[in-house]
């Protein structure tokens, strides 16, 4: 996997549209750890009986939505039956269903649902991405995979330029913290927001996993609460 884009082109004069497309194809070749390769290709051979039908993506899964959003949200890693089956993040699980909902809310997607990559939903203002691009075992990506993952998340944040940072769970906080330089680190708690430097904003969410939406520990209301928040800021 590289870190950078080649060393014949400048990214820095490519418009962000032309840099994702190379960082998207980096992404879905990328074959750099081999515990989360294992266990994505494994997920798609042996599939879930409900999608048997279904031909799953089973590699990284790059940045989808707006290349001139003001507002990026974090997740975790690709769900193994949920991106690394369609190939798009937080596309076909119940994950995807709160947060595109919210996100239809708030005028940021043009539709609350979405099932697959040819579905028509489309992001505008907004940009949802990971600081792990392959689905890991238990939801657990290690440390080590994080870092060498790190690169792709600089390069695609560099090329768009958020204002505005949805940070969905505390290891999207903590990578956001760290490639944003926020030093020391406010505790992380949904609804919290940390300045950042070059006038930057993050903004904590409790994860949209079922984990957190069955339990109540988050609702459509908290939900939506911050991604006001988020609209309020960039419009200011």
């Amino acid at each position: 996997m590289t870190d950078a884009a080649p060393d014949s082109m400048n990214s820095a004069q490519l418009p962000a549209r032309d840099v994702l497309a190379v960082v998207e194809a980096e992404v879905t070749a990328c074959r750099a750890c081999p515990r989360l390769v294992a266990w994505r290709e494994q997920v798609a051979l042996e599939k879930r009986a409900s999608f048997a039908d279904w031909e799953y993506w089973g590699r990284g899964v790059p940045l989808f939505g707006d290349p001139e959003a003001k507002v990026a949200v974090i997740g975790l890693a690709p769900a193994a039956h949920g991106a690394n089956r369609t190939g798009r993040m937080f596309t076909g699980d119940r994950s995807g269903d709160w947060l595109f909902r919210a996100m239809h809310r708030a005028g940021f997607a043009n539709q609350p649902s979405s099932t697959d990559r040819d579905d028509g939903l489309t992001l505008t203002g907004a940009i949802v991405t990971s600081p792990v691009k392959c689905a890991p075992p238990a939801n657990k990506p290690t440390p080590q995979e994080r870092d060498t993952c790190r690169g792709f998340l600089e390069r695609e944040i560099a090329a768009v330029d958020p204002r505005v940072f949805i940070a969905l769970g505390g290891f999207a906080y903590q990578a956001l913290c760290s490639h944003l330089g926020v030093k020391p680190r406010p505790k992380f708690g949904h609804g919290v927001e940390v300045e950042a430097p070059d006038d930057r904003i993050i903004i904590c969410s409790y994860h949209v996993s079922q984990q957190n939406t069955f339990t109540g520990r988050l609702t459509e209301e908290m939900l939506d609460a911050v991604f006001s928040r988020a609209r309020e800021i960039v419009e200011l």
